[in-house]
């Protein structure tokens, strides 16, 4: 008798079984098998996050509040007046003045510390010897540590009594456009607070963009080397496309610093509820020093008109920081954030 056995199951290869999605018991075993130290890490930073956005929104509604008590009594144009007088009767203040020293005064800084900055930067890493590069850094530094007040006193014993050869070589060339014109009086200017809050937010721009610089990848600048490029060919192909969204971060740290300095604003400048059309005249007023001048002695409704201006320049500050995400976040692409 002829037994035959059926082999197609045999030789048939055995097939997979199909991954699956994993269900909610996977999911909670999953859960389970995590360390109680990353669960307790991932509640404090979820928890910091969310306290920062509180701590924001709460600081937002008081300045609002407050705001508003003193915005409904106000008889002038907030935004538009030069006055400030919020103790009369009837209470008149704007801020027009303030708007305008602050956003010229901080114009006037960045202008001149981020390209000192970013070729500062530029040199200690990529110029400068290793023994010339390191004190150079270390004294940058330093002045990121010096307290306000010392520059404030610094900028109206030393800066303030030695910028008229400065003011007279602009007036001479520049002059005639109105802006850089001189009469002859003290240099407690829009143009003084610039430069010394330049001097305030260098060592700021400067460090963050030399840390930005140094992190380019060697390869790219050996290739551009290697290809036949000039020293600044490499640094223009290479090291500045990559730190370009890391400079723009440095100087809106810096701008930060120049929309909201107080002491050695107030020690510098020559407050007046005025906008004259050179920024070489004595006069002027920034949101910060005008704060930090009269929040003392103000009454009830002058601390409230003072606390408005306050949240203009909390605006302000959001805006700009705002802003410089969208730059960052555009020119991603360009940059070396994925490289």
């Amino acid at each position: 008798m002829d037994i035959t056995t059926d082999t197609t199951d045999a030789q048939q290869p055995a097939l997979s079984p199909t991954p699956q999605r994993p269900g909610a018991e996977q999911k909670r075993a999953a859960r389970g098998a995590t360390r109680p130290g990353d669960r307790i890490f991932l509640g404090l930073s979820r928890g910091s996050g969310i306290l920062v956005l509180v701590i924001m929104a709460a600081i937002a509604a008081f300045l609002t509040y407050r705001a508003y008590l003193a915005i409904s009594e106000d008889e002038a144009n907030f935004f538009t007046s030069f006055e400030w007088n919020p103790t009369g009767v009837p209470p008149k203040f704007g801020i027009a003045v303030l708007a305008f020293g602050t956003i010229v005064s901080s114009i006037i800084a960045m202008a001149i510390a981020v390209p000192i900055s970013v070729g500062i930067a530029l040199f200690i890493t990529h110029y400068a010897p290793r023994k010339l590069g390191g004190p150079i850094a270390y004294v940058i530094d330093l002045l990121a540590a010096v307290p306000s007040i010392v520059y404030g006193l610094w900028g109206a014993l030393v800066l303030v009594p030695h910028l008229d050869g400065l003011y007279g070589w602009l007036d001479e060339y520049f002059g005639w456009t109105g802006i850089l014109e001189w009469n002859g009086g003290a240099g407690r200017s829009l143009f003084t607070v610039g430069i010394l809050l330049a001097i305030m937010i260098l060592p700021i721009i400067t460090n963050v963009s030399r840390e930005v610089f140094r992190q380019v990848p060697r390869m790219h600048e050996e290739a551009a080397l290697a290809l036949g490029a000039t020293r600044w060919e490499v640094i223009r192909m290479s090291v500045i496309p990559f730190g370009r969204s890391g400079v723009i971060s440095a100087s809106m740290l810096g701008l930060g610093r120049a929309l909201g300095e107080t002491m050695a604003v107030a020690m510098v400048l020559s407050p007046t509820f005025d906008i004259t059309a050179s920024l070489l005249d004595p006069g002027g007023g920034t949101f910060a020093q005008n704060i930090a001048s009269k929040f003392n002695e103000a009454t009830p409704m002058g601390r409230d008109a003072l606390i408005a201006s306050g949240l203009v320049l909390f605006v302000i500050t959001l805006l700009v920081n705002g802003a410089a995400r969208m730059i960052i976040a555009r020119r991603k692409e360009y940059s070396g954030a994925n490289a």
